[in-house]
């Protein structure tokens, strides 16, 4: 007999207690775990990114992730305004392997679809391109570092 994963709701961010919620996942997996340097994980980007959040039934943020677009993305999708950012995509420890991550990154995906986005780009770190494969997103482009952290830039389309 197998368990039940807990149920958990993915949404945008809708208010500062949300956004809070998103910031305090983050500071846990990237400043935490990943020791990136707290001034740098947070941005200037965050104040104009649309971010989704990850909550368990118990109102606990499991997972977040952020959205550019437009002029906010031009650095990192080549200027094509028809290109979101996703990005800052973090799932807590707990959470991991109950499929919030994916959760996350589909619902950046229907977001972007709404904004009249055709594709969304990635910086992933190398450890996760498999995850992102499997979502479909596809690398290109040479390795580069990231917070001291090897990363590859990926692509999926969002229309056929």
């Amino acid at each position: 007999m197998t368990s039940e994963p807990a149920p958990y709701t993915t949404r945008t961010v809708v208010d500062e207690q949300d956004l809070a919620a998103c910031f305090l996942v983050r500071k846990a997996v990237f400043v935490g775990e990943q020791e990136v340097p707290e001034e740098i994980e947070y941005d200037e980007l965050d104040a104009v990114a649309l971010h989704v959040v990850a909550v368990a039934a118990d109102g606990s943020a499991l997972g977040t992730g952020r959205l550019l677009h437009g002029p906010a993305a031009a650095g990192r999708t080549g200027g094509d305004p028809a290109v979101g950012s996703l990005g800052r995509l973090a799932v807590t420890r707990e959470a991991r392997g109950l499929g919030v991550g994916g959760a996350l990154v589909r619902a950046i995906e229907d977001a972007a679809r709404e904004l009249g986005l055709d594709a969304v780009d990635l910086h992933a770190q190398t450890h996760a391109l498999g995850f992102y494969e499997r979502l479909g997103y596809v690398p290109y482009g040479p390795e580069f570092p990231d917070a001291g952290i090897p990363h590859r830039a990926m692509r999926r389309a969002l229309r056929d």
